[in-house]
């Protein structure tokens, strides 16, 4: 019986450390690979609104014309309805895609997809080329922290 308890405490003790660590692993990407990056930016995205998708598209692209796209670092980081840019069925994911194949990184909020899940009973499907972040304003605070200027358009 003793030895039954131990087994069931330390697997149970190996399911927290496995849920924690896929949690860990997608908060804590690492930051883009850019060493000649002279600029450092974060783009907030937490509206629905597909003006508000394509003004931080047109400022990346912006962005990525004034300066060599190895000069600048570029990342957008999608919560809330933000998220929405970032579904599999988006208007603007040719846009998305071109970003990203320049090197501009598309977080998404996994909190956010939870709770729709949750409310709606179905997962979103997102892009499979955006980075998944447990959270997205973690990931902005974690950002600036590291030499990124925070801009919501």
């Amino acid at each position: 019986m003793k030895q039954l308890r131990a087994t069931a405490r330390v697997a149970i003790a190996g399911l927290f450390a496995v849920m924690f660590a896929s949690a860990a692993s997608a908060q804590q990407v690492p930051l883009q690979d850019k060493p000649f990056a002279e600029h450092k930016l974060v783009l907030q995205l937490s509206d629905g609104d597909p003006r508000k998708w394509a003004l931080v598209i047109s400022v990346a692209n912006n962005l990525l014309k004034h300066y060599d796209p190895d000069k600048v670092a570029i990342e957008v980081v999608a919560f809330g309805p933000g998220i929405d840019l970032l579904r599999s069925e988006s208007p603007s994911r040719k846009q998305v895609e071109s970003l990203i194949a320049q090197g501009v990184r598309f977080d998404v909020c996994l909190n956010t997809v939870d709770t729709l899940e949750r409310e709606s009973g179905r997962r979103p499907e997102i892009m499979p080329s955006a980075t998944p972040v447990q959270v997205g304003v973690a990931q902005i605070l974690f950002l600036t922290e590291n030499g990124y200027t925070l801009v919501r358009p």
